[in-house]
């Protein structure tokens, strides 16, 4: 029997604090929230073995989600490294017990083990590498995880950036980040802005692609401009739409005509770097459940945001001249120009003229990526 699909939005993480005055969150959270609840179906084998299979539901899903993104077959990540900052990832579940970590870093409790106590990483790690129930987009890259959120899916801004530079130290080509909170307020200037802005613009100083969600918070209770640190100019940040194509309510809006208030001060922001820059699938998008043999569905910029990091992996195996600065020996220059490429091939909104500040340049067409570079 399939599950029911009329499951209300359930929390799976806090929300956000403020810190008095500023209008600035006090963490970095993850950015999904459960959409429908634990979809699978047990198969009954020879001799009373029980096999747990992800519903209909959620293999739907998992299709919808692979074509909206123009996935191709023949790239898998191969050779590339990839580096997850999120709450960790639990390599039980029978989708993720084949996978072999490339790396493993908890800078928050200091565990040598890998382990996932809030569950969301796990889901985020699935939507890449999965291999079983359901499949990632890019499952032969070699994964490195950092713990960097805690068991409620809240992260401190100093652990982030420590984070981010153990990354950058384990040669990663792509750090994917599905999480955001408030920028700083004057990160235009030198030590006016987060820690983990700072290491951010370290990475992409070394030509690694920063690919970070957009933020949840779209609506009536949009503070105005994309999650940082998604905001920093170079990086990528990642909007969500529903597998019809249709923009997702809850993903963050860019501000990019520039303001002086409400803090923090932004200034116009130019091709390719308006944000969001790119949407992908991040409402209804079947993951791994941690702690279980269990799939769900979930919402939020955070799984949009693997979709984007899958693309890139997709398209450093097929080019890895374009890995760490390789081309124009302008480690900055390259990732303009593959953001450039990537505006160039999304696929936008009928009648969209140029960049929409909820819709991005459009949906991220990795078929399309591919071409271009063929």
């Amino acid at each position: 029997m399939e599950p029911p699909t009329d499951i209300p939005p359930a929390p799976l993480l806090p929300e956000e604090t403020t810190l008095p005055g500023t209008g600035m969150t006090a963490a970095f959270v993850a950015l999904a929230v459960l959409s429908a609840g634990v979809l699978a179906v047990v198969l009954l084998l020879p001799e009373d073995n029980l096999l747990i299979q992800p519903s209909r539901l959620a293999l739907d899903a998992e299709e919808e989600a692979t074509l909206l993104v123009a996935a191709t077959e023949g790239y898998t990540g191969a050779g590339v490294e990839v580096c997850m900052v999120d709450s960790g990832i639990d390599l039980q579940h029978r989708d993720m017990n084949h996978l072999t970590l490339a790396g493993w870093l908890d800078v928050v409790d200091n565990g040598t083990a890998a382990y996932d106590d809030h569950g969301h990483g796990t889901s985020m790690a699935g939507l890449l590498v999965a291999q079983g129930g359901l499949t990632g987009l890019a499952p032969d890259v070699n994964l490195h995880v950092v713990k960097g959120l805690s068991s409620t899916g809240e992260g401190d801004d100093q652990d982030l950036s420590d984070a981010i530079d153990w990354c950058i130290d384990q040669g990663a080509h792509i750090i994917s980040l599905s999480l955001g909170g408030a920028p700083g307020a004057l990160s235009f200037l030198p030590g006016g802005g987060r820690a983990s802005e700072a290491a951010v613009e370290r990475a992409l100083a070394q030509g690694i692609f920063v690919v970070a969600a957009a933020g949840n918070d779209g609506g009536s209770g949009d503070d105005g401009d994309v999650a940082s640190p998604g905001s920093v100019d170079l990086a990528i940040s990642v909007g969500g739409v529903h597998m019809d194509g249709a923009h997702w309510s809850g993903s963050s809006i860019g501000d990019n005509d520039g303001r002086l208030l409400p803090l923090p001060i932004l200034f116009p922001r130019q091709d390719p770097d308006k944000k969001p820059e790119l949407m992908a699938p991040g409402a209804g998008v079947a993951v791994v459940n941690a702690d279980s043999n269990t799939w769900s569905l979930v919402n939020g910029t955070s799984a949009a945001t693997v979709f984007v990091t899958a693309a890139l992996a997709h398209l450093l195996e097929a080019r890895p001249d374009l890995r760490s600065g390789g081309v124009n020996n302008s480690a900055e220059q390259t990732i303009e120009d593959v953001k450039t490429t990537l505006m160039e091939t999304a696929r936008p909104l009928p009648g969209q003229d140029g960049h929409d500040d909820a819709y991005g340049y459009g949906i991220v067409q990795i078929d399309r990526l591919l071409e271009a570079y063929a």
